[in-house]
Order: C-alpha cells, then sequence, then structure tokens
C-alpha cells in the first residue's frame, strides 16, 4: 500500500509518497531532473518489503510547491526540513542524477544524518560544457525555470562541492550506467574514490533503476542491507 501525503517544509509543500512498515528503518529517495516520486515506484514497492520508503517530489516537480525559487542547496534544505518534521534523525539516502547531488549535499553538511548513501550515475561536480535545454512542448510536470536554474547550478557547480566531499562519513554505493550513459563514467568512478565507495557499473544507460530494475534495487538492496520484495514485479 502507498499512501500519498504531503506537509509544509518552512513554507513549502513538499508531497512523498510512503509505503512499508511504519516502524522500518526508513529510506528517502530522491528523483533525477524533471522526474518526480512515481519515477521510483518499481524501487519503492521492493525495498518496502523491509523499509520505510518514502519518495520525494523535489521543490518544483510533480505535486510539491513550484515556488519559483530554485537551487540545490534548497533542494538539500527541504530534504533536511523533512526528515525534522517526521523526527527522522538518521536515514538511507538514494538519489539519482539530480537528487544525487541533493543527496550529496546534504551528506556533506549533515554527514550524522546519514547512515548510507546510493548515488545513481552522478558524476564528480565539476564544470561541464554549457549547453542551452530546449523546453518540451505541452504542459510539463515541472516548473521550467527550476530546470534553467538546477542546471545552470550542474554546468558550473560551486568548487565547495568538490572540496567537501571529504566531509561524508555515510557508507557510500556509487552505481554507474556504464557507456550507454550520457553522464562521463570516468567521472562517476572519481566520485566513488573522492568518498571512498564502492563502485558499480550496471550498464542500463542513465536511467538504471528504469531499465534495469531488478539489478538496481538487488544492488541498493543488499548495500542497505535490507529485504527486497520481488514477488510483486514485473521485471
Amino acid at each position: 500500500m502507498v499512501d500519498h501525503r504531503s506537509l509544509d517544509v518552512g513554507g513549502i509543500r513538499l508531497s512523498f509518497q510512503v509505503s512499508g512498515p511504519p516502524d522500518a528503518p526508513p529510506v528517502v529517495l530522491l528523483h533525477a531532473l524533471g522526474e518526480d516520486a512515481t519515477d521510483w515506484d518499481l524501487v519503492a514497492v521492493a525495498l518496502a518489503a523491509g523499509r520505510r520508503v518514502y519518495a520525494l517530489d523535489l521543490r518544483g516537480h510533480g505535486r510539491s510547491a513550484w515556488p519559483g525559487e530554485y537551487s540545490l542547496e534548497l533542494m538539500r534544505a527541504d530534504v533536511v526540513g523533512f526528515l525534522d518534521a517526521l523526527a527522522i534523525d538518521r536515514v538511507d539516502l538514494i538519489g539519482h542524477s539530480m537528487g544525487g547531488i541533493v543527496a550529496i549535499l546534504l551528506a556533506e553538511d549533515h554527514p550524522r544524518r546519514v547512515n548510507r548513501l546510493v548515488l545513481e550515475d552522478v558524476a564528480v561536480p565539476r564544470p561541464r560544457a554549457k549547453t542551452t535545454p530546449t523546453r518540451p512542448e505541452g504542459e510539463l510536470t515541472f516548473d521550467w525555470d527550476m530546470v534553467l536554474a538546477i542546471r545552470k547550478q550542474i554546468d558550473a557547480p560551486p568548487p565547495a562541492w568538490l572540496e567537501r566531499l571529504g566531509l561524508i562519513t555515510a557508507e557510500t554505493l556509487v552505481v554507474g550506467g556504464g557507456p550507454r550513459s550520457h553522464v562521463p563514467q570516468d567521472g562517476v568512478a572519481e566520485l566513488g574514490r573522492l568518498i571512498g565507495a564502492r563502485v558499480v557499473t550496471i550498464a542500463g544507460g542513465h536511467l538504471i533503476h528504469r531499465v534495469e530494475p531488478k539489478a538496481f534495487t538487488e544492488a541498493a538492496g543488499t548495500f542497505l542491507g535490507c529485504a527486497v520484495e520481488e514477488g510483486q514485479q514485473s521485471w
């Protein structure tokens, strides 16, 4: 059973999906740019066998508020406020792409709050060639102004993001998508080295958990030390 809920964090409405036993250890899932909590549905239902699973819509996405003010640091603050609102002291985090950067920033600034960290196809935060994204046609499920603001940060990340990687104390698993991903895999490997993480490759491209849900969920579940429910999955 998946419950759809929302709460107010510092004046920002955050929508989320929650599943799994209420007294089970918590894990929070953070989606990529332009996605929302539903992107984690296959992963969430599998992990919910032994975890309390929270999948958020980050600000500017889905049913959460579109306040017009966006940065990855604000998203980090939203997640910390979310944990505080639910009285969650320590948590495991799984972050994909942009969500992985949010998870990194949280683990850098609040190392005591993060027990284990799973980063899906996230490269080390270094400047990259800037490109101008093209707005998709039709109605969007995310704020286009948010895309422009976040892409600007990812293209030219503050140096502190890289410099503070050594502050991360959480046990970390970095999962790369292999040669089919547009994310440079040498950057994924470098991130793992700098954090002191375990690095594995699942050759599903950038959308590993969607293209290879069984392999991704088994890797993440084993790393997190939790049971994974396979019977309900149509892998």
